[in-house]
């Protein structure tokens, strides 16, 4: 414990401000989703992902991955989904072992219900509040820890990152 670089003010509030905001936008966009839609965050992000996808369909890893979650985590989701109607599941032509995770024709539809709503409350929540530079300083931020988040170096904690 002699070694440990504890935070300073600045880096204690920028640390409490990130948890504080993520939460709290998080379960802003958790409601407004559920309300409009009927929706979770992660199952709207599914839906998101696969409409800007060519042909509405992804390899369930590499929607996994552009999600952050795990591949159990994702089938369990898209499960729910499929029981929907809102997606559907077929195996990869190009590649036996894969699965491509596809929108239906519902899954457009509900994405449509709940995306004006789910921007607009990111504009009002996030978006709006913050001015260009803060906006850029912002992305340029995260960017630099999401990269540092996916290094295979070892982090603080001693384990490989993700």
């Amino acid at each position: 414990m002699g070694d440990t670089k504890w935070l300073d003010d600045v880096e204690m509030r920028a640390w409490q401000g990130f948890l504080a905001a993520g939460a709290l936008l998080n379960r802003r966009i958790e409601q407004q989703l559920k309300s409009d839609a009927g929706l979770s965050h992660a199952q709207y992000e599914i839906l998101a992902r696969l409409s800007d996808a060519p042909d509405g369909e992804l390899r369930m890893t590499e929607l996994a991955d552009a999600l952050f979650t795990s591949k159990s985590g994702l089938t369990y989701l898209v499960t729910q989904m499929e029981k929907a109607g809102l997606v559907c599941r077929r195996s990869c032509p190009s590649d036996v072992r894969g699965v491509l995770a596809s929108l239906t024709d519902a899954g457009r539809e509900r994405l449509a219900q709940a995306a004006p709503g789910h921007v607009a409350l990111v504009r009002a929540r996030l978006i709006d509040v913050l001015d260009r530079r803060q906006l850029a300083v912002l992305a340029d931020g995260l960017a630099e820890v999401v990269q540092g988040l996916r290094c295979p170096e070892e982090d603080g904690g001693g384990e490989p990152s993700a």
